[in-house]
């Protein structure tokens, strides 16, 4: 019999007015005390793990050159998408793809090079349950190691082959689904090609699985934006529905470093008009429901004209390596024809490379590309 984790009250800070300056921001799946324990199981698998994450603890994280190799790194399997989301780049891809699957063998060799990883997340810009089995021994060779492993997916391909079972089944950590929507119409209008009544009974047989198996695994993850806001509290509803304990929603829009893209979801955007008070009063109705609600701001956190540790921390402890093996900067790029560091075969040679030396010092001294200017306030 699964044991919920009571939802935790976390004091908000105010300022002398007692206007709200700080909301809770979403935990790991089932809880940080879990997330921490995975954490140092990773770090007690080998020495060599260990050593690079004690040297990363204690540099600056803000070098040129570090002396650690990543901590992170998120892994994209596959390059397509059954799914033609409005905000999406895989949107704009000539038949939803951009490249081929990173091949299994291609994966395993490197979590094998990049010794110091102790998390991954494995989805990029495609629904990774495409990839079928090959998806689900990644996971299970990752966890192996005893990395944290997080995965993205739509839903929408759980009930084949038993997708649900094999997922939970892996023993990965934390799977984030996606859900943009409390209706059919909303819900097929954001994510054109899906079939709304289908991804709510998929969600409901992964969780139901999960409870059976005694665990929590599971995050409902939701993109506010012009064409949803005004369901949010539905959407909680259904959340609870579908079976989920934890859910977070997203404020901001990204442009995956393309300008079209960032004139079209501008206009979806409710990112400088939602405010703490109405994130608050979704947070506790969550509460009331026994749910953890969370919401998260990701762009236009971190700052070119305050300290240095102000800046993204991308460049300095993690990478994005995608479907054809090439290394971009961050999730947020994902894509290496906006953005491209070098060949992830190569990892651990690139990281030390001069072109990914100019891009942490642009960082440091705080010229970023441009592609990088969206999640910077200033």
């Amino acid at each position: 019999m699964i044991v919920r984790n009571k939802p935790m009250i976390h004091p908000h800070l105010c300022d002398d007015k007692g206007n709200i300056i700080e909301l809770p921001s979403p935990h790991p799946v089932p809880d940080q005390a879990t997330y921490d324990r995975v954490r140092q199981e990773a770090l007690d698998f080998s020495e060599k793990r260990r050593l690079n994450y004690e040297k990363y603890q204690l540099s600056s994280n803000r070098e040129e050159m570090p002396n650690y190799m990543p901590i992170r790194i998120d892994i994209e399997n596959v390059s397509r998408c059954n799914f033609n989301c409005s905000m999406c780049i895989v949107s704009t891809w000539d038949g939803r793809k951009r490249a081929d699957d990173m091949s299994l063998q291609d994966f395993k060799k490197l979590i094998d090079q990049q010794y110091g990883l102790v998390e991954i997340k494995i989805q990029g810009m495609g629904e990774p349950t495409i990839q079928r089995d090959d998806f689900f021994e990644m996971i299970k060779y990752a966890r192996l190691k005893k990395i944290w492993v997080r995965v993205v997916t739509n839903a929408s391909l759980l009930h084949l082959r038993d997708n649900y079972k094999k997922l939970i089944d892996s023993d990965v950590n934390e799977i984030q689904i996606s859900i943009d929507g409390a209706t059919k119409e909303v819900f097929e209008s954001i994510r054109t090609g899906s079939v709304f009544s289908r991804v709510v009974d998929n969600c409901k047989k992964i969780n139901s699985y999960a409870i059976s198996k005694g665990i929590e695994r599971t995050k409902m993850w939701t993109v506010v934006q012009r064409k949803n806001q005004h369901q949010i509290k539905e959407i909680i509803d259904l959340g609870k529905e579908m079976g989920f304990v934890h859910m977070a929603f997203s404020l901001n829009m990204i442009d995956f470093g393309v300008d079209e893209i960032y004139v079209k979801n501008s206009l979806q955007s409710v990112e400088t008009t939602f405010t703490n008070k109405q994130a608050l009063e979704y947070i506790n109705y969550g509460e009331s429901l026994g749910l953890n609600v969370r919401f998260w701001r990701q762009t236009k956190k971190y700052s070119m004209l305050s300290s240095i540790d102000q800046r993204c921390p991308w460049p300095f402890e993690r990478g994005f390596v995608s479907s054809d093996m090439r290394i971009v900067p961050c999730c947020i790029i994902g894509n290496p024809e906006v953005a491209d560091l070098g060949d992830a075969k190569e990892f651990t040679h690139e990281w030390e490379s001069e072109k990914w030396r100019q891009f942490r010092r642009s960082h440091i001294d705080g010229i970023v590309p441009k592609y990088c200017k969206n999640c910077y306030q200033d």
